[in-house]
């Protein structure tokens, strides 16, 4: 397996040459605790799946502080707003400890699910599975907009 890509349900199940291409759109990122990993607003360049550590989402409403909506652990997915299309993150990420994650770019998971659907349809399944409670049909909602977004041959 490329050393890029952690051994993980994640990754399970791929020949050498679909790890290769994997490893070529994931990388690692990792930053301090107390680190804005994203601000809300912000254009939703990547998707991120917790290796390590802690984050907490914020959102922050225009007349008052920001609110935690929910606390993030190792195996949590988010920043869906670069799969679903939205035009910038509806919520801020920062870390609570030092994290790890991997991180794919919005545009990559496009490219993905247009030139190999078959790895790109595993990769969201999979992704989709580690969404949050707050999100009751995130896995439905992304496969609805991958379908609806896909490029016609």
């Amino acid at each position: 397996m490329p050393e890029n890509l952690p051994v993980i349900p994640l990754f399970e199940g791929f020949d050498a040459g679909q790890y290769s291409a994997l490893n070529a759109i994931f990388e690692r990122y990792k930053c301090p605790p107390n680190t804005t990993v994203f601000q809300q607003g912000d254009p939703p360049d990547f998707l991120y799946l917790i290796l390590k550590g802690r984050a907490v989402i914020a959102y922050k409403p225009y007349d008052g502080p920001p609110i935690v909506i929910t606390r993030l652990k190792v195996g949590d997915v988010f920043g869906w707003s670069a799969v679903i299309g939205g035009k910038k993150y509806t919520s801020s990420v920062m870390s609570v400890s030092e994290l790890e994650a991997l991180r794919i770019r919005r545009q990559d998971i496009f490219d993905l699910l247009n030139n190999s659907p078959e790895i790109g349809k595993i990769i969201i399944d999979r992704l989709a599975l580690n969404v949050s409670p707050r999100w009751k049909n995130a896995h439905e909602q992304i496969h609805q907009f991958i379908e609806t977004n896909r490029r016609q041959p």
